[in-house]
Order: C-alpha cells, then structure tokens, then sequence
C-alpha cells in the first residue's frame, strides 16, 4: 500500500484550537480522521481528541492488519467513542456535554469507506473532478436537500447541526463504501473552517492541480485569509493514493511494503490536551512522519 499524505492545523481567529486530525496505518489498511470540537458547549477539545484516540485505539486492535467489516467497525468505534464523552462528562460532573463533529475514511483492499458526523467534511477528486462531497448534518443542507433552488429564509441559522458526537441523543452518522480506488485518487478531510471560507469549486481545483502536499498548506493559507481577523480554526488531513512516479521523492510519501504484518502505526497524539500547542506546524508533522517511516525500517531492517 502506498500513499501521500499531508496534514496540519491553524488556530485561525479563535483563542484555541478545538479541531484535532491524524492518521495512522497496518501493513494493508490506512485510517484518516478529523474531528471539530464544537464550540457553544465545554472542552471541544477535548471531546474531539477523545473521539480520535477512541477510535485509533479500536483499529489497532481490530485491524489483524485489515479491519473485517469496515461497516461494523465504524457503527461500533463511533457509538463507542461517543459514550466515552458521556462518560468523561459524567465523572466531571459538567453541566453539559462537551460535543464533536467526526469525518474518518478507511482504506484497504483497494477500495475506500468512510462515516461522517456533524458538517466536517470528505472531498473525494479524481482527475480533477469531484467525485464525492459528503452532505453536512445541518438544516441548511437538510433545507437545501429538500427544496433545492428555493431562497433560504431570512432568519436561517446556517451552522446548526442537528447531530454530534457528546450530545445527550444518539448521534447520527452515515457510512459510504466500498467504492474503489484508482492511482491518483486524492481524499481530502477537512473542518468547516476551510469549506466555510472556500467554495467547493475551490478546493476540488486546488486538490485536482497539484500534489496534496502543496494543495493543502495553500487551501489553508486562502481561506484563513479570506476569513480573516475571525477566522475559525482550520485543519484538514488529505491523502493522494498510490502516487505515481517518483513516489518516494514525494512530500509526505509512505510505503507499507516493508512492515512486518503485526505494525501499527500511528499520528494521533496523546498529548495534545497538556501540551498547550495551538497550530501544528508542518515541520512538527514532517518530523512525526519521518519518526513513523524510521520505525519502518528498522523493522525491515530485523526481518532482513
């Protein structure tokens, strides 16, 4: 399995930042995700760093070294995830829950899978054009769903989610897949800091022209600046699968054809919360990259 990946996460505006991404991988399946710490309700951050070391965690251990029915893992790692906030809110006896959005995509076997909660987002472009574009659990998609080319109503609250996870309901989550994949297929997870400054258009002609190791810091750089003073934070994971020619020249590039089949690695940090880090920076995300890819030969390196 091969593919480039490329990450990272701006503060933007806000004081801190509430969004948290990561990845990790086994000899034969990769697992991408994103969450967006809600605001308007306690420790989103918390929230969405729970989510993902929740559901990192399953897939270590699920994935021997493929997941056996992505449907079902991604059913049972959300549901799990989102009883975990209930709890962590229990026992700190908070008066409300802190909540999350989740987007996460799959991939082995040659074909793609993914579940989304809340309005984070799943691009999926191939040769250019936009294949996919997960719909947002908002009233304004909702509305938009069921009366489409009809003028929004003057009062309409655009960033209502009617779902989450950490919310005293049970969340709503859609699973897509399999759908397969082709070389040069480029999946790209972001929060609704980017897709609410850039239009779609936007994003999937940045995302079609270049590499996601350069389409992403400047997706990033575009809608902090169109946002501005107010922007919101703004993180995105974006993956370019079996990326032809040259592919271990390319930014971000990683090769699993080495590792031993009981490897795990992993990106999602543990300790974000304590750390008081508000952006992850590229150099801090090349260095976790290339701590993964030496973990990788040495393990080679054993076998041989």
């Amino acid at each position: 399995m091969k593919f480039s990946v490329f990450q990272t996460s701006r503060r933007g505006g806000r004081e801190k930042n509430e969004d948290r991404m990561g990845y990790c991988y086994t000899k034969t399946s990769g697992l991408f995700l994103l969450a967006d710490g809600m605001g308007g309700h306690p420790q989103g951050e918390v929230a969405a760093e729970m989510v993902l070391q929740a559901i990192s965690a399953l897939y270590q251990k699920e994935a021997k070294p493929e997941i056996e029915d992505p449907k079902a893992f991604f059913s049972m790692a959300i549901m799990a995830a989102h009883r975990q906030i209930l709890r962590y809110a229990a026992e700190k006896h908070l008066m409300d829950t802190p909540r999350t959005t989740l987007v996460a995509v799959l991939l082995q076997g040659g074909v793609a899978y993914w579940v989304h909660c809340g309005d984070s987002r799943l691009y999926f472009v191939r040769q250019g054009e936009l294949l996919v574009r997960t719909r947002d659990h908002s009233y304004l998609e909702q509305h938009l769903d069921a009366h489409p080319g009809q003028e929004l109503p003057e009062r309409f609250n655009r960033n209502v989610l009617y779902t989450c996870l950490g919310s005293p309901t049970k969340p709503v989550f859609d699973i897509t897949g399999p759908v397969s994949l082709q070389q040069g297929d480029k999946i790209l997870l972001c929060s609704d800091g980017l897709w609410g400054s850039l239009d779609d258009a936007e994003i999937v002609f940045q995302l079609g022209q270049k590499q996601v190791g350069s389409a992403v810091p400047d997706l990033v750089d575009s809608a902090l600046l169109k946002a501005g003073a107010g922007s919101d934070n703004v993180t995105v994971i974006a993956m370019e699968w079996e990326t032809p020619d040259s592919f271990e020249s390319t930014r971000g590039a990683i090769s699993t054809e080495s590792i031993d089949d009981g490897v795990f690695a992993s990106t999602v940090q543990a300790g974000w919360l304590d750390s008081g880090v508000d952006d992850l920076d590229d150099a801090a995300i090349e260095r976790s990259i290339a701590e993964i890819n030496e973990a990788i030969r040495r393990s080679a390196a054993r076998r041989g």
